[in-house]
């Protein structure tokens, strides 16, 4: 067979059993998705599902395949499905939470463990985000040294876990504090006490989320002993670029929010630094990395552990400048079906016009909004929408007002190794990211699966928005000439300048047949 119709990453899936955490998340279902239909030699796939909200794992399973991403492998290659097994399990409690056969099963059978699950909140109490991300990483770890036959950890982690230098190697870097003498002070604390400390442990990063992720790398790498580890840092993940579907996301998180945000005609302002670099990454070529590097890691055994920064700023720049004005563009061309304001507005780079602008354009109209509504006698609610807003867009500011170079020799280094048609089916290259298009995909799809609109009501939407436009415009007038009445009768020099105004009108009026004669 002629090296270029090989997959080695194929291949080396054959026959393989693999364990994932986290595999409900929005990248965990993009990787299972990416296994089952890219490695269709792969054996059995082992997700690790806790019961939630009155459901069993294996109906959280059930759920989990009636994505929209899993219809093309339903419709040609639905055995595949059947190779997805559930174990009942939990990442906060001890062992797991996984019942000796299940272990029993798990060492005797997997070779590759993917770890994604994690919380990613930002404003998480930071008693939870231990529990999760660093006591969680540490039980997935105990659980792997019970496993022979491993020969890849892959552990995702986030380029923003050292977001307190301007920098980032690919290295792991001394922790901002011991991981044990903080789960061990934790312990004891009362919500209070913890709550009154985490700013001072926090220090220079802005959330509980960086800082866990920054420790449980540095647990990860005291405790894995022999284990082949190998961590993948990607930056803002966002929606598929081009797999499964183009565009596809399944959450409010992050730029996805703001998009929807600004769609709807709430998000008018928010601050940022518009030359900085916006670090997107699709979901699909974190997902390709990812399943590259648990190969890597397995046949070519590095004598450390590898890092990789999953990043697009060094191969393909893009700035929230260009983010803003692709984005104000697109969702005027491709509106959803309700919108509340007709949409636009602005990144600011000045910290007071952007308070000033928010309160006049978010807090003004929400108040005024909810007074019409119980006037109406409905429930007002345009107050709590901007407030929720509001903690969403603070939650981001800190990434949209700094940069950071992240460099990625070692992921370059790996996209050297593909050949044949793993240069295609795992290409995790970015170069070639047309970002106005990937940004048109991402409107829509976010128009699609997020808010369930049919694209064949673009037409009316587009209509709908065109009448809104009219209307928005009526209202501006009507509101400037209010407030310029305001003023003329409250002030002499107003008066005077409007009756200049009209006199000058007046007189260029009665010159202008001498001027066309």
């Amino acid at each position: 067979m002629a090296e270029e119709d090989t997959s080695p990453i194929a291949a080396f899936y054959q026959d393989r059993a693999v364990l994932i955490t986290g595999a409900t998340g929005f990248m965990g279902k993009v990787l299972v998705e990416k296994l089952l239909r890219c490695c269709g030699g792969i054996k059995t796939i082992y997700v690790l599902l806790r019961s939630k909200g009155g459901q069993k794992p294996r109906e959280r399973l059930e759920e989990l395949l009636n994505a929209k991403i899993f219809d093309d492998i339903r419709k040609n290659q639905p055995h595949q499905l059947s190779k997805l097994v559930p174990i009942h399990g939990d990442i906060t409690l001890p062992g797991l939470g996984i019942c000796p056969s299940d272990v029993t099963l798990l060492a005797g059978d997997v070779s590759v463990v993917f770890h994604s699950a994690a919380t990613v909140k930002f404003d998480e109490p930071l008693k939870c985000s231990v529990e999760m991300n660093i006591l969680g990483t540490r039980r997935l770890v105990e659980l792997c040294h019970k496993i022979p036959h491993l020969v890849a950890l892959i552990h995702v982690s986030t380029a923003y876990c050292n977001c307190d230098r301007d920098e980032v190697d690919e290295i792991v870097y001394p922790p901002p504090a011991n991981p044990q003498k903080v789960i061990d002070a934790l312990e004891w604390m009362d919500e209070d006490m913890i709550a009154s400390i985490t700013p001072k442990l926090l220090g220079d990063r802005p959330n509980t989320y960086t800082y866990t992720k920054a420790l449980a790398e540095n647990l990860l790498v005291e405790e894995c002993g022999s284990l082949p580890v190998a961590i993948v840092r990607p930056s803002i993940v966002a929606a598929a670029w081009k797999e499964p579907l183009p565009g596809w996301i399944d959450n409010f998180n992050g730029p996805t929010g703001l998009i929807v945000a600004t769609g709807k005609g709430v998000l008018r302002s928010m601050l940022c630094r518009p030359c900085g670099t916006a670090d997107i990454i699709p979901v699909d070529v974190v997902i390709k990395l990812i399943i590259s590097v648990a190969w890597y890691t397995a046949t070519q055994r590095p004598n450390n552990i590898m890092i990789y920064n999953c990043t697009s700023g060094s191969q393909n720049r893009l700035s929230w400048r260009e983010v803003e004005s692709t984005v104000f563009s697109l969702v005027n061309t491709h509106p959803s079906r309700e919108v509340l304001r007709y949409p636009g507005g602005s990144f600011k780079s000045n910290r007071l016009w952007n308070q000033i602008y928010v309160f006049i354009h978010h807090q003004i109209p929400a108040h005024l909004l909810d007074f019409a509504a119980r006037l109406m006698g409905r429930k007002p609610r345009m107050v709590q929408l901007y407030s929720r807003l509001n903690r969403a867009i603070n939650c981001l500011e800190y990434f949209t007002t700094h940069e950071w170079v992240f460099h990625n020799s070692n992921v370059q280094t790996l996209y050297k190794q593909l050949v044949g048609k793993d240069k295609e089916t795992f290409d995790f290259s970015i170069k070639n990211l047309d970002w106005p298009k990937y940004f048109e995909d991402y409107v829509l799809g976010s128009r699609k699966y997020l808010l369930k609109e049919d694209p064949s009501t673009l037409p009316a939407a587009r209509r709908s928005l065109r009448r809104l436009y009219v209307i928005s415009q009526l209202v501006n007038f009507i509101f400037l000439l209010g407030l310029w009445r305001i003023l003329i009768m409250r002030s002499a020099a107003a008066r005077r300048l409007w009756w200049f105004f009209l006199s000058t009108v007046v007189r260029s009026y009665r010159l202008l047949p001498s001027f066309l004669t």
